[in-house]
């Protein structure tokens, strides 16, 4: 159970981290992120409880080295739509012979600047890979992605499904939920862990019925904005009535 971070601010994402969720996410895709911005976000979240995953822009492999180097062990690749996307990004988390990731480790926070020395042996092991289905496409492609050696969960998006299929807005609309949760039971079949994040409280228990063990409760932007808003209508509310 997870919060997605959206406002690219260290602060909010240390309450974030310590307010009891068992992970939070970094949206680098939506969220005005870049590396910087993160690694500041992974300082103030440390030791606060959460799990640091990112979700990264895109499939390019230098992206993955950058964000896998500042010790995030758990990444989301957004609109992966074929198992030979997926055996692409997990090639990019893995140190050779494995893979093609860059050996820098000596220089990176990921291993405490050296400090962990046999970091370079150990890493392959200690990386979780989440790959996105958000089009049609890709949840025709669900079984050979889910498949695919190295990826450890398959996240489905539900806004950019349901814009793909036609219900622009709609996620919860029929056709859309009938795709997600056949593609769920796809996932859970392979042995991966399923995902998804909904902004409706109501729906949290249909996905957790259905399997879903990476399940995203909603965001610290919408969190924020709802807040202040219902903050600043109950105040004026009230001191309408001494006006």
């Amino acid at each position: 159970m997870g919060l997605w971070l959206a406002l690219a601010n260290p602060t909010t994402a240390a309450i974030a981290a310590g307010a009891g969720y068992d992970w939070c996410l970094i949206d680098g895709e939506h969220g005005p992120n870049t590396v910087a911005t993160i690694l500041s976000q992974v300082q103030a979240m440390a030791g606060q409880g959460a799990t640091v995953v990112a979700r990264i822009p895109s499939k390019d492999e230098q992206i993955i080295k950058q964000i896998l180097d500042l010790g995030i062990q758990t990444i989301l690749v957004p609109l992966v739509d074929t198992a030979a996307d997926a055996r692409a990004i997990v090639a990019a988390t893995r140190y050779g012979p494995d893979g093609i990731r860059g050996h820098g480790a000596g220089l990176t926070r990921a291993s405490d600047y050296g400090g962990i020395e046999d970091y370079g042996t150990t890493a392959n092991d200690q990386i979780c890979v989440m790959v996105q289905a958000e089009t049609q496409k890709a949840m025709e492609n669900l079984a050979e992605i889910s498949a695919v050696d190295g990826i450890d969960g398959v996240f489905i998006g539900p806004a950019d499904l349901s814009a793909d299929m036609g219900f622009l807005g709609r996620p919860d609309a029929p056709e859309v939920v009938n795709v997600i949760e056949k593609g769920i039971d796809t996932i859970k079949a392979a042995g991966k862990a399923p995902g998804i994040v909904t902004f409706k409280i109501e729906a949290l228990k249909r996905y957790a019925d259905q399997g879903v063990t990476f399940l995203g409760v909603g965001g610290d932007a919408t969190t924020y904005a709802k807040a202040v808003r219902d903050l600043a209508h109950d105040a004026n509310s009230i001191l309408s009535q001494s006006r």
